[in-house]
């Protein structure tokens, strides 16, 4: 079969497969567009059990359009701690916002239109059109794409923009619309998270597919995808300083663009420095100055090799927002880079 009659044969299949199959994730329990589009953009580099606690806990405080473009930025930000990636965070509110302003708080049904608000690409706007509207637009991820190539034992590059493109062709032509559209993309991304999988062996003989999959029929399952080799991240030593007056501790806002952008952080600076060279940078006498452990943060194209120092410091100086612990635990959002540091501040007794 040609690739578009192989893509045309699994399309009945996989619907059929997901009725019979699927999950029974919250998400999924009669989903309104807001809620399709909430849970996809947390499910962004984010594993679906972790997602969980996260999406009941946003959907309580922020139930609607409305809610999330009224939220102010920092209670949003400490409802996503932990999920990373705060941008997405902030796309959301900013899309919110447009939302109520032209779609009187209804996001819009078709994909183009979707497509042309904050943080939501090609992906997104695909699973929103076709889950909750029944239009017949494919969303394509990693899921999809590794199914696919599989499938057509392709030996494109599946990180390629063009393969991608090709594939969301591919399947464009095929897609159902009404229920079936929501049921083919759900089901196809739930192949990929559950059978066809990314890491380990794939479960072919569960699979669907496997009647006209050219990569199964030729024992090539685990070849494929084909990927360009990721550019080596770069190492990083930085410093982290755990600095407290008496019972406050200081914490500082990060600039506004860049990495972690606008997120409130413990300093720290790059380099490895002593206990004299942190008295050094901070410009005073310490009372004390003690190492508190290391760690280690990996984003996708750095890594944080970190050392951390316990510092308590005679007053309390400026530049910084100085709190006590309990308050940064309850209001402000700190990094997943820094929870080591987190926790040692809440677990010391001073």
């Amino acid at each position: 079969m040609r690739d578009e009659e192989i893509i045309q044969a699994a399309v009945p299949r996989l619907i059929a497969w997901y009725r019979a199959n699927r999950r029974p994730l919250p998400w999924r329990q009669e989903p309104t567009p807001y809620q399709v589009w909430i849970s996809e953009i947390m499910l962004q580099q984010t594993r679906i059990e972790a997602a969980r606690e996260y999406y009941a806990r946003f959907l309580e405080a922020l139930p609607d359009v409305r809610s999330l473009a009224e939220v102010e930025e920092d209670r949003l930000l400490k409802l996503w701690e932990g999920l990373g990636y705060y941008s997405r965070a902030r796309n959301l509110k900013k899309a919110a916002v447009q939302i109520v302003e032209q779609y009187g708080g209804e996001l819009p049904r078709k994909a183009e239109a979707l497509r042309a608000l904050p943080g939501i690409g090609d992906y997104t706007a695909g699973a929103i059109a076709s889950i909750a509207y029944g239009e017949p637009e494919p969303a394509v991820d990693g899921n999809v794409m590794r199914v696919v190539m599989r499938l057509l034992a392709s030996s494109e590059d599946v990180m390629a923009p063009a393969n991608r493109r090709h594939v969301t062709a591919l399947l464009k032509a095929a897609y159902p619309a009404g229920e079936d559209a929501a049921l083919l993309t759900e089901g196809i991304m739930e192949l990929g998270e559950t059978v066809c999988i990314p890491n380990g062996e794939a479960a072919c003989l569960l699979c669907p597919l496997s009647g006209i999959c050219r990569a199964f029929k030729a024992g090539t399952v685990q070849d494929y995808p084909v990927r360009s080799k990721p550019k080596e991240r770069r190492l990083e030593q930085r410093t982290v300083l755990l600095l407290h007056c008496g019972e406050r501790f200081a914490l500082r806002r990060r600039p506004e663009s860049g990495l972690l952008a606008g997120l409130w952080e413990f300093p720290n600076r790059e380099g490895r420095f002593d206990a004299a060279a942190v008295e050094t940078l901070l410009g005073v006498r310490l009372l004390s100055c003690e190492r508190c452990g290391s760690a280690r943060h990996v984003f996708s194209h750095v890594e944080w090799q970190m050392e951390g120092w316990l510092a308590e410091c005679e007053e309390e100086l400026p530049g910084y927002t100085w709190l006590d612990r309990e308050t940064i635990r309850r209001e402000y959002s700190i990094p997943t880079a820094f929870r080591t540091y987190q926790k040692k501040m809440m677990e010391l007794i001073l």
